[in-house]
């Protein structure tokens, strides 16, 4: 934990209504909902444990209403804030910042979405310093989304993910964080995608699910370090 650092929310949905574009990635389309639901905490627990690790990060807490999830979350040591709301990811972002500056003194808040299992430290470290003093955003790899929004210092987070968010957040005063991080820009929604995030090298929990899954006709994707 960094004193002075970022406090980060990791946003999970309730397992059923996570990541639907991905159910049957790793089943053939047979679309089991328990193998999908531990793909979806395998994306967080990567995506968490990366960021646990950077740079400029004081300390990772998953936002979710989903008992499941807190739970493997608590296991591997990360908090957990508990969303209490059903209205969207702004508010439920809105509602955790606020706990944070409330509950554990939070002085600078980020958000970083939860399908980031390509997530290595030293590139969320490097756009938490590319940000410096000021509100920062980073695109998705298509440049319309947001993967990573970080407040400046004492000031609110202001989320407004969504279809467009990239040119949302840049119209709010975010400065856009323009280094060439792939593992940080390459969330998955879908099954190509999580193909292009096993090319830069899965966390361990993911690449396990992929090992484990039988998936006629593909590769298995490199485990990170590997």
């Amino acid at each position: 934990m960094v004193d002075g650092g970022v406090d980060l929310l990791i946003p999970v949905k309730m397992l059923h209504a996570a990541k639907t574009r991905l159910l049957g990635a790793l089943d053939g389309g047979a679309r089991d909902p328990r193998l999908h639901s531990s793909l979806v905490i395998a994306l967080a627990l990567d995506t968490a444990t990366a960021a646990r690790d950077a740079v400029g990060v004081r300390r990772v807490h998953v936002l979710t209403a989903d008992s499941t999830t807190a739970a493997a979350v608590r296991a591997d040591g990360f908090s957990v804030v508990t969303d209490h709301h059903d209205a969207g990811l702004n508010a439920a972002l809105r509602h955790g910042s606020e706990w944070l500056r409330n509950h554990v003194g939070a002085d600078r808040v980020g958000a970083l979405q939860a399908d980031l299992p390509a997530l290595t430290a030293s590139e969320l470290g490097a756009a938490i310093a590319a940000a410096g003093q000021d509100r920062g955003f980073c695109p998705d790899r298509q440049g319309t989304g947001t993967t990573f929004l970080l407040a400046a210092r004492g000031e609110a987070l202001d989320p407004r993910f969504g279809v467009g968010s990239a040119r949302r957040h840049r119209e709010a005063g975010a400065v856009e964080l323009r280094g060439s991080w792939p593992t940080l820009r390459c969330d998955v929604d879908t099954a190509v995608d999580l193909g292009e995030a096993a090319s830069l090298g899965l966390g361990p929990r993911t690449a396990e699910l992929f090992e484990r899954a039988e998936r006629v006709g593909s590769r298995r994707p490199a485990r990170r370090g590997a």
